[in-house]
C-alpha cells in the first residue's frame, strides 16, 4: 500500500522547507534509513531519512521548489502501483506553488469564463497603481481631471498620496473621463477600480459593477517611469529648466515620462515642439523628434562648465532570493522587538584575574577554555540565583524555568543560529567549552539537528572578536533577556586610588520589561560580574 510523505516540519519555528535536492528518483527502491532528500529549512539544510521500503512512484516538489509543512511531499509503495487516486484527490494533494503573475492570469482567465464582462472597443480601465515599493493603498488628494473631460496621452489625472509622497498619475491614453471610482481624500487598496477612460457615451456600467476584476493585462503600467513627486501648488504643471544656444533660461512643459526618455537620449526638451494639453511634451513627441542638422552640430560644441564635475556610471542592482533561515530570522526578531517592551543595561568588567586564571587553565594538557566559555558559565551561575531572569512570558502566565539552557549565537554563511548548550549549570568550563565548540561547528557546516537549537532559557551573544565593544543585542524570545558581550580592552584603569592599565570589558543586558523589572536586571549583573571578575568563585 502506498505511502504519503509529506514536508516534515524539521524545526520548531519552521513554516515551509526548500526542496533543496532529491538524493533518490523515481522508480528507485528505497529502504528504511535511506536519504531521500535534502530540506532547507528555516535555520540548516537538513538531511531527510525515510522510515519506509518500497519504491519511490512520485515526488511533489521539483529541486529548488518551496512548499508549507505537511504538503505532499513523495509517495513510496509496490512498483507499479496506481498512486492517480491520491495524486488527484487526496486531501494531501500538492499544493501549486504560483507567483503573482500566475494568480493574476489564472483570476482574469476565471472572471472571463464565469463572469464574463467584455470590454468596449477603446475602453480603458485603470486601477489605483502600485506607486512605491512598499505601498499598499493609496489615497487620492486631489482630481485634476473629472467625468466628461477629453484627456490625452501625458495628461496628468490626479495626485495620489502613497506611504513615501504625493505623486501625480499620468494618462496613457486618449478618449473622455467615462467614470471615477475612488473620491478625493478616499483611500482604496492597491488595484482597486481608480478610472475608466473611453469614447464619450460608452456604457461602462458592467465594467463599474465588476470593479478592477476586468483589467486587462496590456493596461497595466509601469507605475515607477510614469510618476514624479507632486509640485506644491497642486495645479502647477511639472517644469525643467534649460539652457541651450539658441534659448534663455526658461521654462519647458513636459510630462514625467517625457523627461525620462528625453534624458536617456540625450535629447534637450527645449528642442521640441509639445503636442500635449498647453503645449506640453509628451511621450509620443519625444520619440518622434529628430533632431536636425544644426541642432546636432551645436551639442557637439556644448561644453561643461570648468568648475562643475560631472560623474558618471552605471546605476545597476541585483536581487536576491530570501533564504528560509533570512525569512525565519526577520520575522522572529521582527515579533520580538515589536512585541517586547525592552530595556537594556551596561556595566564594565575588570578582566584581569579572568586572564589570569584563562591562562592558568589551559596551560593543563588537552584543555582550552575561551573567554566566552567563561561568561556563559557565569551566566549559568547567575541564573541560578536569579531565577526571575530565567522566565518566559505568555500572555496568561510568567513561565519560570527551573532549568538552565544557555544559548549562544553563532554567525554562518546566511546568517544567525543559536545552538543551545542544555544544563549549562552542571557543567564544567571544559565541557561548556567542548559543547560550544561542537554545536557551533556543526551550525557552520549546516550539520546540526533542530534538537539542538530548541529549548533556550537565556541567550549570549559575542562579538568581542570583530573588536565591538558595545552593542545592544535583540531578545531571542521566548527568553526574557540576552546578554551581548563586547571585546576586552586594554586602558588606564583606577585601582587602590593609582591609575594602571587594566583589562575591561563591556556587558549589555537587555530585558523583557514584562518580566524582568530594572532592579532585578540590575542585580544580575552584578551577581555576573563577581562571578567573571573572580573565576575560582565558578570552579567550586
Amino acid at each position: 500500500m502506498a505511502t504519503i510523505i509529506n514536508m516534515p516540519r524539521l524545526s520548531d519555528t519552521m513554516e515551509e522547507g526548500v526542496l533543496a535536492k532529491w538524493l533518490k528518483n523515481v522508480g528507485d527502491k528505497i529502504e528504511e534509513g535511506d536519504i531521500l532528500a535534502e530540506i532547507e529549512t528555516d535555520k540548516a539544510t537538513m538531511e531527510f531519512e525515510s522510515f519506509y521500503e518500497g519504491t519511490l512512484l512520485y515526488v511533489g516538489l521539483q529541486e529548488g521548489e518551496t512548499s508549507p509543512v505537511d504538503v505532499l511531499l513523495a509517495i513510496i509503495g509496490e512498483e507499479g502501483e496506481d498512486i492517480s487516486a491520491i495524486i488527484n484527490g487526496s486531501s494531501s494533494e500538492p499544493e501549486k506553488t504560483v507567483t503573482p503573475e500566475v494568480i493574476k492570469e489564472e483570476t482574469t482567465a476565471e472572471v472571463s469564463k464565469t463572469d464574463a464582462v467584455e470590454i468596449p472597443e477603446g475602453v480603458h480601465v485603470i486601477t489605483m497603481p502600485r506607486l512605491s515599493d512598499t505601498m499598499t493603498d493609496g489615497t487620492v488628494a486631489t482630481w485634476l481631471k473629472k467625468v466628461g473631460d477629453v484627456v490625452g496621452e501625458g495628461d496628468m489625472l490626479a495626485e495620489i498620496e502613497t506611504d513615501k509622497a504625493t505623486m501625480e498619475f499620468e494618462c496613457f491614453y486618449e478618449g473622455t473621463i467615462l467614470f471615477i471610482g475612488v473620491q478625493e481624500g478616499e483611500t482604496v487598496p492597491v488595484d482597486s477600480l481608480l478610472i475608466i477612460i473611453g469614447p464619450a457615451g460608452t456604457d461602462v456600467a458592467a465594467l463599474i459593477a465588476k470593479g478592477s476584476a476586468v483589467t486587462s493585462k496590456e493596461e497595466s503600467i509601469d507605475e515607477k517611469t510614469a510618476t514624479k513627486p507632486a509640485a506644491a501648488n497642486k495645479t502647477e504643471e511639472v517644469k525643467a529648466v534649460v539652457t541651450s544656444n539658441n534659448t534663455s533660461n526658461g521654462r519647458v512643459f513636459a510630462s514625467p515620462l517625457a523627461k525620462k526618455i528625453a534624458t536617456d537620449k540625450g535629447i534637450n526638451l527645449a528642442d521640441i515642439n509639445g503636442s500635449g494639453e498647453n503645449g506640453r511634451i509628451i511621450k509620443k513627441d519625444v520619440e518622434n523628434f529628430t533632431p536636425s542638422t544644426n541642432e546636432a552640430a551645436n551639442k557637439s560644441t556644448v561644453t561643461a562648465p570648468t568648475s562643475s564635475f560631472i560623474a558618471t556610471g552605471e546605476e545597476r542592482s541585483e536581487e536576491v532570493k530570501n533564504s528560509q533561515m533570512r525569512k525565519a530570522i526577520a520575522k522572529s526578531l521582527g515579533n520580538s522587538k515589536f512585541s517586547a517592551p525592552d530595556f537594556s543595561l551596561n556595566i564594565e568588567v575588570d578582566m584581569d584575574n579572568a586572564m589570569a586564571s584563562r591562562k592558568t587553565i589551559n596551560a593543563i594538557p588537552d584543555t582550552k577554555v575561551s573567554f566566552n566559555d567563561m561568561v556563559v558559565k557565569a551566566c549559568a551561575m547567575a541564573l541560578k540565583k536569579h531565577p526571575q531572569v530565567n522566565t518566559s512570558w505568555t500572555d496568561t502566565n510568567t513561565v519560570y524555568h527551573n532549568h538552565i539552557h544557555v544559548g549562544v549565537a553563532v554567525a554562518v554563511d546566511d546568517g544567525l543560529l543559536v545552538p543551545v548548550i542544555k544544563y549549562t549549570d552542571q557543567l564544567s568550563l571544559t565541557q561548556i567549552g567542548a559543547g560550544v565548540r561542537d554545536l557551533a561547528g556543526k551550525a557552520r557546516n549546516k550539520k546540526i539537528a533542530p534538537a539542538d537549537m530548541q529549548g533556550s532559557t537565556f541567550t549570549v551573544s559575542n562579538l568581542g572578536m570583530f573588536g565591538i565593544e558595545n552593542f545592544n543585542s535583540i531578545i531571542n524570545q521566548p527568553n526574557s533577556a540576552i546578554l551581548s558581550v563586547g571585546a576586552i580592552v586594554q586602558k588606564p584603569v583606577v585601582k587602590d586610588g593609582q591609575i594602571v592599565v587594566g583589562n575591561t570589558m563591556k556587558l549589555t543586558l537587555t530585558c523583557d520589561h514584562r518580566t524582568v523589572d530594572g532592579a532585578v536586571g540590575a542585580q544580575f549583573l552584578q551577581t555576573l560580574k563577581t562571578f567573571i571578575e573572580n573565576p575560582v568563585t565558578m570552579l567550586a
